[in-house]
């Protein structure tokens, strides 16, 4: 911290104030009043008596410029601690009696400063994994290109039997590359507080049946049921319903990748004031160790798995944020073997 900060402003105010100054104004006026009552009655001492006075005035306020002095080293020798992050704890910062309120000022900003660095600390071991998650995958999907063209281009592109085969690969890892590209600039907008919502009243019916029947070719592929269980009719909530299609189209494309047998349910309940997305699966299931990480980024519960069913890893992070834009909040119930549920609350 800078010595002509505000807080240093702060320390001048108080070791100036008339709180540290009380007792010594006080006994400095005693002095004063026994002087004059002195000088009333016994004129004949008033020599000897000014030059005591005098004496033990200059004493007594040698003496308190030479406490605020030490009073001040302290609280110099403080701020320079915490400046050089050299104390652990605010129990280590102590200031005399007169001096309390300064003290918990000080250990105020101590222990804020401290949980400042600690959040910088995380922040930069995020944006270090984050850019390695980034390389990462953005590596594969580069390096599969690459290698089906090279193969292409050294002959095979003459060979029916694998050439139309390398170029369906290649352009599916274009597509793969092309969604995760789309998906780090969904997030970074999302985090840079760039991403603008239009908030309307939409018919849920009609909003999650619209949906459900887009994404019905992708559970008909693995012969599970994709099913949407209607509301109330013309039941209305709040929200911008085309970034909540973004969060649905990701939790509802999850559902159907982690699950191999039975079915994936849409629904919606509802209350006085909110009505409760829900996506409910029958899939494999989430331990309870992942379920506090599944939210961030690039996280895969099961890796192995996460890299044969696709996606870019950023699914659920952007639907967290979308529903946190909502005023809302991203919950889930799992156990393994038996399925998965996901659910937020819009307003009505």
């Amino acid at each position: 911290m800078d010595i002509n900060s505000s807080l240093w402003k702060k320390v001048k105010h108080n070791l100036y104030s008339s709180r540290v100054y009380l007792k010594e104004f006080l006994l400095f006026n005693l002095f004063i009043l026994i002087f004059i009552i002195l000088l009333e009655n016994r004129i004949t001492i008033l020599v000897p008596l000014v030059i005591i006075i005098l004496i033990l005035s200059l004493i007594y306020f040698f003496q308190i410029g030479k406490k605020r002095n030490a009073e001040v080293e302290d609280i110099k020798k403080i701020i320079g601690g915490i400046r050089k992050n050299e104390l652990k704890d605010s129990s280590e910062i102590k200031l005399g009696k007169y001096l309390q309120n300064l003290e918990d000022e000080i250990k105020e900003m101590f222990i804020k400063n401290k949980t400042d660095i600690e959040y910088l600390k995380k922040l930069e071991r995020i944006r270090t994994e984050f850019l390695g998650n980034v390389s990462h995958e953005l590596r594969n999907p580069i390096f599969a290109i690459q290698g089906y063209i090279e193969t292409l281009h050294d002959g095979a592109i003459d060979d029916p039997k694998v050439n139309k085969h390398f170029l369906e690969k290649a352009n599916e890892h274009t597509i793969n590359l092309s969604n995760l590209l789309n998906d780090l600039i969904d997030i970074s907008m999302i985090e840079s507080g760039e991403m603008r919502l239009s908030y309307r009243y939409f018919e849920v019916n009609e909003f999650l049946q619209a949906i459900v029947n887009h994404l019905k070719s992708l559970s008909d592929e693995k012969h599970l049921e994709l099913i949407y269980h209607p509301c109330r009719a013309n039941l209305k909530l709040f929200g911008d319903k085309y970034k909540l299609k973004q969060a649905l189209d990701n939790l509802i494309t999850n559902a159907i990748k982690y699950t191999e047998t039975g079915k994936v349910e849409v629904l919606v309940e509802e209350d006085k004031k909110f009505g409760r997305i829900i996506v409910r699966d029958t899939g494999i299931g989430i331990p309870d160790e992942d379920l506090s990480r599944i939210f961030e980024r690039f996280y895969r519960v099961d890796k192995a798995r996460s890299r044969e069913v696709g996606g870019t890893g950023l699914g659920l992070a952007i639907v967290k944020h979308i529903v946190e834009a909502h005023g809302s909040k991203i919950s889930v119930k799992s156990k393994i073997g038996e399925g998965s549920e996901f659910s937020f609350t819009l307003k009505k």
